[in-house]
């Protein structure tokens, strides 16, 4: 068994492009097929296979020349319909992928996968935090009874015009009361009292609190996101003031990590504007199924997708997709007081997303650049009558297919981002430590091996050779092991395994040297039987404190110390079958049932 899942690590990967459609609906079919290869046969780039696969469609190439002058090539062609990722794809026969051998995944320091660099939009988390505090303001200034005359947002400041000098007082007075923080003053004032107007903006102070919790938020995010993707020792961490960098080693499907990964999906729960709702307090939005159709919905939200802490999918009585909400006590709250005196009303769920529009354009010296603009795209995906006071609990519907349902079943677990993020860069990495250190690292591998392997069969003889065959074994079920748990190796890994190696052969030594000592009182046979038994205890007892600290190395680490951690733990178990029970079978098979008179170790 442990042969058979190393050996998918015998073929090498190919370069490929994986395309997806951007709407996460809609499949990859043989009209985008067709684009595809039309594209690239008039631009004369060579490719080894084209073909439609789970919902994408994957290129193949002899070379990573030919894979990235095609991704160029169809990002200007293709641009926001389609999502163009960089891909290494493997070359493991059906045979084996049958029975479920795959190859093992390397990490970014030895061959790459996938790397995300991502800056977080702060001029929208700042407009959001805007629009809160002019709808407290409102119902402020409204209960209090001062006379606005207008309020809106104007280059991220806050606009509010007052009818007379004494509301216009109050209100400054109100400003500067709220104002004080608990590192400073939150609020920047403009007073203009010729015309009766204040203008509010955030200090210094307030946006680098607003931009450390976005970015702080969108981690926490980010990392949920990535957990639910289900990939081994991914590294999400702060770059600079507001870019996060993802990396991902070994993941084979960067398309479906890209559309997880930068989604910045919500909800918002609100009701159906009626009669006696201001046309000031009222917004139109289509529908996300139908873009055709609108309804009128208030301004002021019930609840958004924060307050949700569970989300899973499931199926209505028509036995159309739906998803089951959870919030917390909070959120629970809003809704029973939004629902329990509007019995009869709609309340909508409108689906918020950030998308971005593409544009190619020409620079003053003539070349092809993509330029990219976010936008806000919001749409109801639910508009259903409350029949009944909700809760913490209930269910949406409407949400489209299986796949859609998932998707934002998924978003909503892991949390929203409390700001927009665009990509800055994606690529595939390379070897980070550089391929000459990597060959290096190799090559003092193989040296340090070949020695080791040298002196137990010189020094053992027979015994040496056992151990050496043992050894082996003992890299193939490493191997095996990993490839068929799917863990990443790192460089760190590998020294994980040239630690496991040495333990392996003290191991052997321990019993060999036990075995020299039994043969000065015993005959051959019963040396080599009580040489094994009577070593054993030793060898479990330094084996398993070595595995207590691996287990508390991953336990507490992180990264590159995880990856150590794993190799070594499966290093440990492994060498203790190959050194004791293998070695053991070896050494019967040479000596087992034979009359020896004189054993030479």
């Amino acid at each position: 068994m442990g042969f058979i899942y190393a050996l998918p690590n015998l073929y090498p990967t190919q370069p490929s492009i994986q395309l997806a459609y951007t709407d996460t609906g809609k499949s990859a079919d043989q009209s985008l097929l067709n684009e595809v290869q039309s594209t690239l046969d008039k631009r004369n780039v060579e490719y080894d296979e084209i073909l439609l696969r789970d919902n994408k469609i994957v290129l193949k190439f002899q070379n990573i020349d030919q894979q990235l002058e095609s991704k160029t090539i169809l990002q200007n062609k293709l641009l926001d319909r389609v999502i163009v990722a960089l891909n290494l794809e493997p070359t493991t026969p059906d045979w084996l992928k049958d029975l479920g051998g795959k190859p093992l995944k390397l990490g970014l320091d030895l061959s790459g996968g996938v790397h995300f660099l991502l800056e977080v939009d702060i001029d929208t988390a700042q407009q959001g935090r805007l629009e809160l505090l002019l709808d407290t303001y409102r119902k402020t200034f409204k209960e209090e009874r001062l006379k606005v005359n207008s309020s809106s947002i104007k280059d991220l400041k806050l606009h509010f015009a007052f009818q007379d000098r004494e509301s216009y007082n109050k209100a400054l007075s109100k400003y500067k009361t709220d104002s004080p923080g608990i590192n400073g003053l939150q609020y920047v004032i403009t007073e203009r009292p010729s015309s009766n107007t204040l203008l509010l903006e955030y200090s210094d102070i307030a946006l680098r609190e607003i931009r450390d919790y976005a970015v702080g938020q969108n981690l926490i995010t980010l990392r949920n996101r990535v957990n639910e993707l289900g990939v081994s020792e991914p590294i999400v961490q702060r770059q600079g003031a507001n870019r996060i960098v993802v990396q991902l080693p070994g993941v084979q499907d960067p398309t479906a990590a890209k559309k997880i990964i930068g989604k910045t999906a919500n909800l918002e729960f609100r009701l159906e504007a009626n009669s006696r709702t201001s046309p000031l307090r009222k917004e139109e939005f289509s529908f996300k199924d139908n873009e055709y159709a609108t309804a009128s919905l208030e301004k002021a939200v019930v609840v958004t997708g924060d307050r949700v802490t569970n989300a899973n999918t499931g199926f209505d009585e028509s036995g159309l997709s739906q998803v089951n909400i959870t919030l917390d006590m909070q959120g629970g709250r809003a809704m029973q007081k939004a629902t329990s005196g509007n019995i009869g009303r709609r309340l909508a769920v409108l689906f918020v997303e950030q998308k971005s529009k593409s544009e190619l354009i020409t620079d003053a010296n003539g070349n092809s650049i993509i330029v990219q603009t976010s936008y806000i795209e919001k749409n109801i995906i639910s508009l259903a009558t409350i029949q009944a006071v909700l809760g913490t609990s209930f269910r949406i519907t409407g949400v489209g297919s299986p796949q859609e349902a998932s998707e934002l079943a998924l978003l909503l677990r892991a949390g929203a981002l409390a700001a927009p993020m665009k990509f800055v860069e994606e690529r595939t990495v390379g070897p980070s430590l550089g391929k000459e250190n990597i060959e290096l690292g190799m090559k003092s591998i193989v040296i340090g091996l070949t020695l080791v392997v040298l002196f137990m069969a010189f020094y053992y003889r027979v015994f040496g050779l056992a151990a050496n065959v043992s050894l082996f074994i003992n890299l193939v079920l490493i191997t095996g092991i990993m490839s068929l748990l799917g863990a990443t190796l790192t460089l760190p890994g590998i020294a994980g395994i040239v630690l496991t190696v040495g333990m392996a052969v003290d191991a052997n030594v321990l019993i060999f040297a036990r075995i020299r000592e039994e043969l000065k009182e015993k005959d051959p046979q019963s040396a080599i039987r009580d040489g094994f038994s009577r070593a054993f205890i030793t060898i479990l007892d330094a084996n398993i404190t070595t595995l207590i600290a691996a287990l508390i190395l991953y336990v507490i680490g992180t990264g590159p110390v995880k990856g150590f951690a794993i190799t070594l733990s499966i290093g440990i178990i492994t060498s203790m079958f190959t050194a004791i029970m293998c070695t053991r079978a070896i050494v019967n098979l040479v000596y087992g049932n034979k009359n020896i008179k004189e054993l030479k170790i």
